[in-house]
């Protein structure tokens, strides 16, 4: 069956989104309120790690003890495994060819330069044709990439630019493209078997009300999971920005996130081409609502770091909003 023409799938769909936006515009900011500062960012990933895995292996354990039906779950698993394992090996090649990323002998030595300041194998330095931004990407078999567009270098100054290339290097460091690839089945997982328990519940009489509570309660946990996902993606971002300062230094990294996000609100047409992008969660920047400016000052970045986010935007997001990077940055001590 093709899920795409089941209405039980996009009413369960529809009904997911609705859960997930309530908990980003309602639960997840008041608990963020409470915890936040509590806890270090190296033990904030650890709880949330920890949070997630549990759920997820909670909900799928009650599914197997007590819907007792027969649910091929290795094979959905292997299947979702399969698709993304494909993803993971060609989407390099696609990203090539898709922003045409070519070799850049000046870029190399910038990589190559903070590679050595971080005590990591240098990743291949790649320029793109794209607006501002910086991504890392690559695999076992591609090799590991670090692509800079061709509009950023010419924006940054070279340690700017340097503590954009230690950021991405750190996702390398940090394995957070495959760590992610692997956290992001768990909700796929949890919420196709709610599918298939709401779809077997109308064919047992004796069960069905059982199966169909237990199937809507894997879905709304499947929701829950994505939304912990995302925030632990956001953690990783904090994470490879601590890189990004250990490279060039506060300034140099906080000025660079300011000058990406400035010039994307000086360009709105060029940030809907960034939203739109299906990469968009590799980019170093994420779109938030910030006041336009085309230079940074420290005045500007001081200003930036008070401004109001979205808290919808926020916990729906893979990335911090910008004003709570340069504020972590702010706070962190070697």
């Amino acid at each position: 069956m093709f899920l795409i023409f089941d209405p039980l799938y996009w009413v369960l769909a529809i009904f997911g989104y609705m859960i997930m936006f309530l908990l980003a515009g309602i639960v997840a900011p008041r608990v963020a309120g409470k915890v936040a500062g509590k806890f270090s960012l190296y033990t904030s990933m650890a709880l949330l790690l920890i949070m997630i895995l549990s759920i997820s292996a909670g909900i799928i354990y009650a599914i197997f003890s007590f819907a007792k039906i027969t649910i091929d779950f290795y094979a959905l698993l292997v299947f979702l495994l399969a698709i993304n394992f494909i993803i993971y090996l060609i989407s390099p090649y696609m990203i090539n060819i898709s922003y045409g990323a070519k070799p850049s002998a000046e870029l190399q030595r910038v990589v190559d330069e903070v590679a050595s300041r971080l005590r990591v194998k240098s990743p291949k330095a790649v320029v793109v044709q794209s607006p501002p931004n910086a991504f890392a990407y690559g695999n076992f078999i591609t090799g590991k990439f670090v692509a800079v567009s061709d509009s950023l270098m010419n924006m940054l100054s070279r340690d700017e630019l340097q503590a954009v290339v230690g950021h991405e290097i750190g996702h390398h460091k940090h394995k957070d493209n495959l760590f992610m690839l692997l956290l992001g089945i768990l909700p796929s997982v949890i919420f196709y078997l709610g599918y298939m328990l709401i779809h077997s519940s109308t064919r047992n009489e004796n069960r069905g009300t059982q199966l169909a509570v237990l199937g809507i309660a894997a879905v709304i946990v499947s929701f829950v999971v994505q939304v912990l996902v995302l925030a632990f993606s956001r953690l990783r971002e904090y994470f490879a920005d601590m890189e990004g300062v250990v490279t060039s230094g506060k300034e140099a990294m906080q000025r660079s996130l300011a000058k990406i996000h400035y010039f994307y609100h000086r360009y709105p047409s060029v940030m809907e081409e960034v939203t739109d992008s299906k990469l968009r969660a590799l980019f170093i920047y994420a779109i938030m609502n910030a006041i336009a400016k085309p230079f940074v000052t420290r005045a500007d970045i001081e200003r930036l770091k008070k401004e109001r986010v979205s808290a919808i935007q926020e916990f729906l997001s893979t990335h911090p909003p910008i004003p709570k990077r340069l504020a972590f940055i702010d706070n962190l001590k070697f």
